[in-house]
């Protein structure tokens, strides 16, 4: 969001910038305009839709693009499911457009305020072991490069390069549309449950590998896993959705309202922490419904937190876990936001955290007026020590050097960037730590 006085700032609070000018295009004509005339003014230009990331990879040190007038729906292709989205529509304004026509993103996130843009260009995942990214739903894209030209790529046009502009960072271009292959219309049925940790973990194999969707939380200070079953049923199944009063106790009034209090005390007041956490999760994370697909697979977090988040190979979560859970313990920290976990299949976006391997994520939080460097760097230590790649839109510590070593097609990536972007007017900060000068 861009604040009086022209400064924009991400929603979690952790990068801000004054931009020397702000556009909001509305067309990929008045996006090649905008991007052009910053290149024969030597500036550097970036895009950003909702700044749900945590890292500064939006940050646009010299003109500022924000995409809110450039969304909805461009065209259908219903033979082969596939939609064109203008590229700062937001996700959860998707589910409402493809309803209408029996249809249905195969996979989401927990949270759908991003732009469809930024999302895949972060490498936004869900959860399921057979399920990817959202990147891997992407077929196609329009992008406006940093030559000013229009490049457009799809399975039949520059095919070779949609595994790297369906995950392209910003840095090879500004995304003025997508392609995505959609599904037909489905519903979820949702089991959510509390157990015990222990049984959860030892389990844990057999969960993800059973579930269409799986993933788990964990109260630091607690041995209770939140756990979260989903099953894919057709569209025709009967729907039984949340009671609205019931629904609102569990997700407006406990989980943001009553939750927010509890971060804002326990910020000053650390020992609050544990009971609470304890707490929560026998007052939580027991209910049963169903529900169309993005009613069930998103949920409504308006509590502000920084996160961390590294994708490991699928074997090597129980062991970074463990160490993780030992480490808060030894360390006597007191954490008031849950541990993540989640899982997702291996797939050819050239710079996925799940490129050629099955894999599971540990997202780990802070309350945005907590100071999280301690705990994220201690937890960032072991993730690596377990072959850990992070989430790009996530708080991390590494660069280029580092990253190179985690990603088979880290330097054929650097080598398209400089041939689509040889005056780097997409750098900026993070994007030069990250991919190198």
């Amino acid at each position: 969001m861009t604040r009086p006085g022209g400064t924009w700032q991400n929603w979690g609070r952790s990068a801000r910038v004054r931009p020397q000018s702000v556009e909001f295009p509305a067309s990929a004509d008045a996006v090649q305009r905008s991007v052009k005339a910053a290149i024969t003014r030597g500036r550097r230009i970036k895009a950003v839709g909702a700044g749900h990331s945590f890292t500064g990879i939006a940050i646009a040190p010299d003109v500022l693009l924000d995409l809110t007038d450039l969304s909805g729906l461009m065209s259908i292709d219903h033979e082969r499911r596939r939609v064109t989205l203008r590229a700062g529509t937001r996700l959860h304004q998707i589910p409402g457009i493809l309803a209408r026509h029996g249809l249905a993103m195969q996979n989401l996130g927990d949270i759908d305020r991003q732009t469809i843009a930024g999302a895949i260009s972060t490498g936004t995942h869900g959860t399921g072991a057979a399920f990817g990214g959202i990147s891997t739903q992407i077929v196609g894209a329009t992008l406006v490069t940093g030559t000013g030209d229009i490049l457009r790529v799809s399975d039949t046009e520059n095919a070779d390069l949609l595994p790297a502009v369906a995950l392209g960072l910003g840095a090879l271009g500004i995304l003025v549309d997508v392609t995505v292959q959609c599904v037909p219309a489905f519903v979820l049925e949702a089991t959510e449950r509390p157990e015990p940790l222990a049984d959860v973990l030892d389990t844990l194999d057999d969960r993800v590998a059973s579930t269409d969707h799986f993933e788990y939380y964990w109260f630091p200070h607690t041995d209770v896993a939140l756990t979260k079953s989903n099953t894919r049923l057709p569209e025709s199944a009967v729907r039984k959705p949340l009671p609205t009063v019931g629904k609102w106790v569990d997700e407006t009034l406990l989980a943001n309202g009553v939750y927010r209090a509890v971060c804002a005390v326990g910020a000053q007041v650390p020992g609050v922490v544990p009971p609470f956490s304890r707490l929560a999760v026998k007052l939580t994370g027991n209910r049963d419904y169903t529900d169309r697909s993005n009613r069930v697979f998103t949920q409504s977090r308006t509590v502000r937190f920084r996160e961390m988040e590294y994708a490991l190979p699928a074997a090597a979560v129980r062991p970074a876990f463990d160490e993780m859970r030992a480490l808060i313990r030894a360390r006597g920290w007191r954490i008031s936001f849950p541990v993540e976990v989640r899982f997702a299949a291996a797939d050819d976006r050239w710079l996925s955290t799940a490129y050629d391997r099955d894999s599971g994520y540990i997202a780990v939080h802070r309350y945005w007026r907590e100071d999280p460097t301690e705990y994220f760097t201690a937890v960032e230590q072991i993730m690596l020590e377990h072959g850990g790649r992070p989430h790009w839109g996530k708080m991390h510590t590494l660069d280029a050097d580092l990253l190179r070593e985690r990603y088979p097609r880290f330097d054929d990536f650097v080598a398209l960037r400089d041939r689509l972007d040889p005056r780097r007017a997409f750098q900026n900060t993070y994007l030069e730590r990250v991919l190198g000068a």
